[in-house]
């Protein structure tokens, strides 16, 4: 953990990280910041310990860039990138839709390039990151790559024809059950419940559903019909669902993230 890390446009994402390699042993005079406002780049500082540098110094200094600007800023940042990175850096990319090959074409060649995509639960360090190798990356690449973004979560690798489906699953999956917590609880106050009920009822199932589903073993097939007696409520429930196309409805809106995934990558911003 003696290399320099550089995180690049370090946002509420690019924060979490930085704290969650902290906590697993990186040393804070290790990790370099940037960011667009000097004041959030000195709260970094004060806050992390990390010393705030220019994107260009990152690049010249850093073993490992890691770049969590947007999608839509990603090309103006390789443009001031490129005159500094020597193509040995390992450059990360965390921004979605973008594929290694976008990266590979602006810096030098042989530069080795790993796709990233993390989700927000990296707040907590609860997340999910994709890892996919780009043309030069090496295995040891990667596994420096999962030692990184294993501080805030788990990691799972995947070839990069897949990242734009884990995207979808696993990059905006989070928006979907915050989305169906949402519902539930305005379905607990018609109900008749106070708002603040619902939440914590619904919640702390989300939670136990949760730990069942990552610990059980079995399928949530099995899960829900263990829940589900015969003419009883949940499956009055279940049907309700299956009436109003929500399982479709998922599908579908799956497939939707996914092509949107696909559109960035093609440069459709």
């Amino acid at each position: 953990m003696s290399q320099k890390v550089a995180v690049l446009g370090t946002g509420k994402i690019g924060e979490a990280l930085l704290s969650g390699m902290i906590r697993a042993g990186w040393t804070p005079a290790d990790l370099l910041v940037t960011a667009r406002r000097p004041e959030r780049a000195e709260e970094l500082r004060a806050r992390h310990g990390v010393t705030p540098v220019t994107n260009a110094e990152a690049a010249k200094t850093a073993d490992t860039l890691i770049l969590t600007v947007k999608p839509q800023d990603m090309g103006t940042l390789l443009d001031e990138l490129a005159p500094h990175v020597p193509a040995d850096r390992l450059v990360i990319s965390g921004a979605a839709g973008i594929p290694t090959a976008f990266f590979e074409e602006r810096l030098a060649s042989g530069t080795p390039v790993v796709r990233v995509m993390t989700n927000t639960p990296a707040l907590v360090d609860e997340a999910m990151s994709v890892i996919s190798a780009g043309t030069h990356a090496s295995a040891e690449h990667l596994a420096h790559a999962e030692e990184i973004f294993g501080a805030v979560g788990k990691t799972l690798r995947v070839p990069e024809s897949q990242q734009d489906a884990c995207t979808a699953l696993s990059g905006s999956g989070p928006a979907y059950f915050f989305y169906l917590v949402e519902a539930m609880t305005d379905a607990g106050i018609l109900l008749g419940l106070p708002r603040d009920k619902a939440h914590d009822l619904i919640v702390q199932s989300a939670i136990g559903a949760a730990v069942m589903l990552r610990d059980s073993g079995e399928p949530p097939v099995k899960l829900r019909e263990n829940v589900t007696s015969p003419a009883g409520t949940t499956i009055n429930a279940i049907r309700e669902l299956e009436n109003h196309g929500v399982r479709a409805a998922l599908i579908a809106a799956l497939e939707a993230a996914r092509d949107r995934s696909r559109e960035l990558a093609s440069g459709n911003n």
